[in-house]
């Protein structure tokens, strides 16, 4: 495995001395095989996207996989695959970005059922998942916030009694494990992964939808690309043939494949830094802070903790003036505009949203600074 320290060590950032929540990661080795690839002549969906989908499948052990240019784009792909009518229902989680829902509400009508979540971890409540089942729910959405896994067999326990499809946002949880096993690995009808710019794996912007089912894999492959059949071999245009399912320009191409191909190189180091950071403060913080579910092992993207007494804004703004780059990452979504027709009482969002705050604890961290982060914390 290639060392972080080989080819993009931690330097004064590019905020100057102010520690950042989020950062970058780009090896120097990409640039001979992007350049390559840029100068090949083939820059659309090809051998590079291949190579890369080879590579997740191997590293999920799921050969299901399929590439696309965002992750929001592989959770569109599965709500397509789960709504069938306008006004079919998704149960879903208001505690995680906004591209977790949105593509519900432009499916073909999907309406949004709001579940409640954990106040401790933030995670979706399995519990609150069942009450809110009716007879026009099509699929459970849970988000591993942070990284931090859901509790996925109870929730597809819950799915399979009423013959429910689940969808796994792993947006966070690239590296993450359930039960010894990645995320990914038939855990779930549909898994998202996002390798958006910050995330442990970049392509630049990209995602994947892995599948459990070969039939749910082999529409999702034809839906990427308009509904037309890639692999059809045709004397001239493949758009010739008939188009039965009308898809979307979700492909991925080369360009950003081939820096996937090189950033799983790194990423189990990437992920194993991100971990180190976080026993650190596991060991040293005296706050609440959000531990790792019973049955899973978080990649953590995000260590949230909770700062009590309605200090969180000023905790935020304190941070900052002591050069650290804190914040609640993602707002609740039940509170926008867009999702208006959708609202619930949610008490356990009200008491997680309320204090929770997540620091730095990226690769991108020396051990100086993970101790300045964790006395700021504790004189806090």
């Amino acid at each position: 495995m290639t060392k972080i320290c080989d080819t993009q060590s931690p330097k004064k950032n590019d905020q100057g001395t102010m520690i950042p929540l989020f950062k970058v990661f780009m090896p120097e080795s990409v640039k001979k095989p992007l350049i390559d690839t840029l100068m090949s002549g083939y820059i659309g969906q090809g051998p590079r996207v291949e190579e890369f989908e080879s590579l997740l499948s191997k590293w999920i052990r799921n050969s299901n996989v399929l590439t696309v240019n965002a992750g929001t784009s592989a959770l569109h792909l599965a709500y397509h695959m789960i709504i069938e009518n306008s006004g079919d229902e998704i149960i879903t989680t208001p505690m995680t970005c906004t591209a977790t829902n949105t593509p519900i509400v432009n499916t073909k009508g999907g309406k949004i059922v709001w579940a409640d979540v954990d106040p401790y971890t933030g995670l979706i409540d399995p519990d609150d998942i069942e009450k809110k089942i009716t007879p026009r729910t099509k699929g459970i959405v849970m988000v591993h916030l942070g990284g931090n896994p859901c509790d996925i067999d109870r929730i597809n326990e819950i799915a399979k009694k009423h013959n429910l499809k689940t969808i796994e946002d792993a947006a966070h949880a690239f590296g993450s494990t359930y039960k010894g096993r990645r995320l990914g690995n038939n855990t779930s009808d549909f898994v998202m992964f996002s390798f958006q710019a910050i995330k442990h794996l970049t392509t630049i912007d990209g995602g994947a939808l892995i599948t459990k089912s070969k039939d749910d894999y082999k529409r999702g492959k034809l839906l990427r690309w308009y509904g037309i059949d890639r692999e059809i071999k045709s004397e001239d245009l493949r758009c010739e043939e008939d188009v039965k399912e009308a898809g979307y320009k979700f492909h991925m191409n080369d360009v950003c494949a081939v820096v996937g191909v090189e950033m799983m190189k790194y990423v189990e180091e990437i992920i194993a830094k991100h971990r180190a950071n976080a026993k650190f403060y596991n060991d040293n913080l005296k706050v609440d802070y959000v531990k790792e579910s019973s049955d899973g092992k978080s990649a953590y993207w995000m260590y949230t903790i909770h700062i009590k007494g309605g200090r969180r804004d000023e905790f935020i703004r304190y941070m900052k003036d002591n050069g650290v780059l804190v914040s609640k990452v993602h707002s609740r979504n039940d509170t926008h505009t867009m999702f208006k027709d959708f609202k619930a009482e949610l008490p356990g969002l009200e008491e997680y949203y309320k204090s929770m705050c997540s620091i730095p604890v990226g690769w991108w961290l020396a051990e100086k600074e993970c101790v300045k982060i964790a006395d700021l914390v504790n004189k806090f």
